[in-house]
């Protein structure tokens, strides 16, 4: 039976759905961002889950929803077979699941802070703030210049400053995205915090956010295998981050 060229307007997906991929861009040595024919409903900082029949499911962030687009570096198995991948390959989907970012309010100064392919969700979110925000700044670090991703698409955005650091200093500033955001959030020019990121970067800007009495946002990764709350692999800290997160939110009031 011959396959024919589709688009999925689905709201939800819940259960796999196959979407055909319509462009592949790389963006540094081991990372591509693959856009795909599909439209969800969701929002930044959601997430959804990739399958390869025969293979395994692995979650993504997403990158937009309207068309689905994600990020993916090649760090194991999975991510390896996807970028073999070609633009008129097919890979199945499910979600959007777990809660995302929530800027409540018009006029805050934001934050958003993206450690190596953190900065998945953060784009997106940027677009979003254009306009309602009073400021937004991108800090985003990595190891090595060579690891920075997406800097430009921020720089791109009108009203978005963006901040670089890497830790070998071969870009930006000499250090890491702490280095850059705590003399921001020393001179008052901070709201709020939304990041993604490794866990150790995201529990120093938790610190921060605590120290400095700022509302924070983060993403934490864990090990999603059902994204509907019933394996209990992604627990942290009391929660099951593919419904209660994976963005934890802390405002003022509670630090």
């Amino acid at each position: 039976m011959m396959d024919t060229a589709f688009t999925i307007h689905n709201s939800q997906f819940a259960l796999p759905q196959r979407v055909r991929i319509l462009d592949i861009q790389t963006d540094n040595y081991r990372t591509k961002t693959f856009v795909l024919d599909a439209k969800l409903d969701a929002y930044p900082g959601q997430f959804v889950m990739a399958w390869l029949p025969r293979f395994d499911e692995k979650p993504f962030s997403l990158v937009n929803a309207d068309p689905v687009t994600l990020m993916i570096t090649a760090v194991g198995p999975f991510s390896r077979l996807m970028h073999a991948k070609q633009p008129g390959d097919l890979i199945w989907l499910r979600g959007p699941f777990g809660m995302g970012y929530g800027v409540e309010g018009a006029g805050k100064r934001l934050a958003l802070v993206g450690g190596g392919y953190g900065v998945a969700p953060l784009h997106w979110l940027a677009r979003t703030q254009l306009g309602v925000a009073a400021s937004v700044t991108a800090v985003i670090g990595a190891r090595t210049g060579e690891d920075i991703l997406y800097a430009e698409r921020f720089a791109n955005l009108s009203g978005v400053e963006t901040v670089v650091t890497t830790e070998d200093g071969s870009r930006g500033i000499h250090g890491r995205v702490t280095d850059a955001l705590a003399p921001l959030l020393a001179t008052g020019k901070i709201d709020a915090i939304c990041a993604c990121g490794p866990h150790g970067m995201l529990a120093a800007l938790e610190k921060l956010g605590q120290q400095f009495g700022v509302e924070t946002q983060l993403s934490w990764e864990a090990y999603m295998r059902c994204g509907i709350g019933i394996c209990g692999a992604c627990e942290f800290e009391g929660k099951v981050l593919c419904m209660d997160g994976p963005v934890l939110k802390k405002v003022k009031s509670e630090q």
